[in-house]
């Protein structure tokens, strides 16, 4: 290493480890170059600190580095897995799942992981071409396996890839096998501890039998399969986004029995580049103009896109002056709620036996319209995991319907134990054919579930803080809101106070305390005299602190929407203002 890179000493030992030690020559020659280049930021950011397996995986900027996904962080993740595995399964044959989506290197670290489970005597279900998030949440049950791994980074940008772990009830990995697995994932210290040399004996290639298994039970979720039929020519534009949507969200709509649906050309073919777009992210506008621009051109009714790994859906509808607006996650999750409740009391399936699960962070609609339709609704932590941890408790006693998070998460029934947005995307198409079965259009619906249940407005705030001196920042302004907290925000006073990380919520105006009873997760929130809520939360998967925001009016009219909208929006505004968050 040059002398003139003057680098911190534990940074500097781990580069001299990873250049002297048995690494393949490839990574040695690509970590030789970064220290030829003397860049100091890049070389500390890849070396800083290991990669962590946290409470559901990994997730990280692809290169080489301990603080990288890689060949060997991927490795050692999955040497602990299957440690933590055949502890937990003493004498029984382990199963696992392995699936992957269209990023750069999922195939790759697909492999690896398999090599690494088979090379531990387990076997592995592998899925022979990319596949949804959620089909591998359905296969870990529908095989009986222990647990499985998707590597996928979701909807972050090109340069970052994941490693999902799950259970055997198909959920992300919760409490006490997160922190378990995270032991053993922290012993291992040498890369002689993994074993890298695939067993091909333990490995079964899988595909289209699961494929079918999947879509007949997404087929079951259909609540009025006659409406349909009388629909049958809604014109649809869907895109994947470059993502693994494409292999299974045109199959499940014409399972439905959707037969006008149009797949944007341009966005079809899976593509860890994403070359159309900046964020592979149904929630930025951008990633969705092509898909508008179709939709315009075709005089289309509804938009439906999903993210790398189609475990998001974002859509797209005409307003009251024909204009294509953006739905976000919170409206989209609100209207399903709506469609699906009132679908399910007019077939007479509503016994008072059902519930629903929503999050912290999302719309108090869909409390509200639980409420109305006699169905409880569970708030739990912001993550699926924590919804499917619900789901798990509840099998036997009672029936899940549905349940949403405002990150454009959406889950319908109970097969799949992670968010889906190839059953979800056909639920909205089924929703959007119901409004028109009625005269309405998708945006009607939602302007008569606002009448009905009020109109609540959310925005969301993200400040990106990277590398290093970012994780520190995000720290500090936690800190700041905890000791500080807000006293008036846009003119309300702050009535009450939640921390999710010591799990207690204190009423300001009588200074009484209760427990939140959740488990403990760095989250704020303050509630405002008139209603308003405000979070802040730094991201578990990417580095940024996110603020989001939830204020309420009454909606007396449809032609009054634009009017109230307008006074939700400013004052969002202010509360952004009264925060200085820019």
């Amino acid at each position: 290493m040059e002398n003139n890179l003057t680098l911190d000493p534990a940074v500097q030992s781990k580069i001299t480890a990873w250049l002297d030690g048995g690494y393949d020559a490839e990574t040695k020659a690509e970590l030789q170059n970064l220290v030829n280049s003397q860049d100091h930021d890049a070389l500390t950011d890849s070396f800083y600190k290991d990669l962590e397996f946290g409470t559901g995986g990994l997730r990280g900027i692809m290169g080489v580095g301990s603080n990288r996904m890689n060949r060997y962080t991927v490795g050692m993740a999955t040497q602990g897995l299957s440690n933590y595995l055949l502890k937990s399964f003493p004498g029984q044959p382990i199963s696992v799942a392995v699936a992957h989506d269209s990023r750069n290197n999922s195939p790759f670290f697909a492999n690896v992981v398999a090599d690494v489970f088979s090379a531990n005597g387990i076997k592995v279900y592998f899925f022979k071409e990319l596949r949804p998030t959620p089909e591998l949440s359905f296969a870990i049950r529908h095989l009986g396996c222990q647990s499985g791994v998707v590597l996928t980074a979701s909807h972050n940008p090109k340069e970052y890839n994941g490693y999902k772990a799950y259970w055997n009830d198909g959920g992300q990995v919760t409490a006490p096998h997160d922190k378990n697995i995270i032991a053993e994932v922290n012993k291992i210290h040498s890369m002689d501890q993994v074993k890298f040399e695939r067993n091909p004996a333990n490995i079964e290639y899988i595909l289209e039998e699961v494929d079918q298994a999947y879509l007949d039970k997404v087929a079951t979720l259909s609540v009025d399969p006659e409406m349909i039929k009388r629909q049958q020519d809604l014109k649809i534009v869907y895109t994947p986004i470059h993502g693994t949507g494409i292999t299974l969200v045109p199959r499940a709509l014409e399972r439905f029995g959707f037969k006008n649906v149009h797949v944007l050309e341009a966005q079809s073919t899976p593509d860890g580049n994403f070359p159309t777009v900046v964020y592979p992210n149904p929630e930025e506008k951008d990633a969705m103009n092509l898909a508008m621009e179709k939709a315009k051109e075709l005089d289309a009714e509804l938009v439906l896109a999903t993210d790398p790994d189609a475990d998001r859906v974002g859509i797209a509808v005409k307003d009251l002056k024909g204009q294509w607006v953006l739905l976000n996650g919170n409206q989209t999750a609100a209207l399903l709620t709506y469609y699906i409740l009132q679908a399910w009391k007019k077939a007479g399936k509503l016994t008072g036996k059902e519930y629903i699960v929503s999050t912290i962070v999302t719309t108090d609609l869909i409390n509200r319209i639980a409420e109305g339709f006699g169905v409880d609704c569970y708030e739990t932590l912001t993550g699926f995991k924590y919804i499917a941890t619900i789901m798990r408790e509840k099998e036997g006693q009672a029936q899940y319907i549905c349940g949403g998070e405002e990150s454009y998460g959406f889950l319908v029934g109970d097969f799949v134990r992670d968010k889906d947005a190839v059953s979800a995307c056909a639920m909205i198409a089924e929703m959007t054919a119901a409004a028109k079965d009625q005269g309405k259009s998708l945006f009607e619906l939602m302007l008569q579930m606002y009448q009905e249940f009020g109109f609540y407005k959310e925005d969301l705030i993200s400040l990106t803080k990277k590398g290093h001196r970012g994780a520190q920042e995000i720290q500090e302004m936690m800190q700041e809101l905890r000791e500080n907290p807000p006293q008036i925000v846009a003119g309300s006073a702050v009535v009450e106070l939640i921390d999710y990380k010591t799990g207690f919520r204190r009423n300001l105006q009588t200074g009484q305390e209760s427990a939140t009873g959740l488990e403990s997760s760095n989250v704020l929130q303050f509630l405002t005299e008139d209603g308003t809520k405000i979070s802040a939360r730094p991201s578990g998967t990417e580095p940024k602190i996110k603020f989001y925001f939830s204020v309420r009016e009454d909606l007396p009219s449809a032609d009054q929407f634009d009017k109230v909208s307008k006074i939700l929006d400013e004052k969002i505004q202010r509360i952004i203002a009264d925060l200085k968050l820019k």
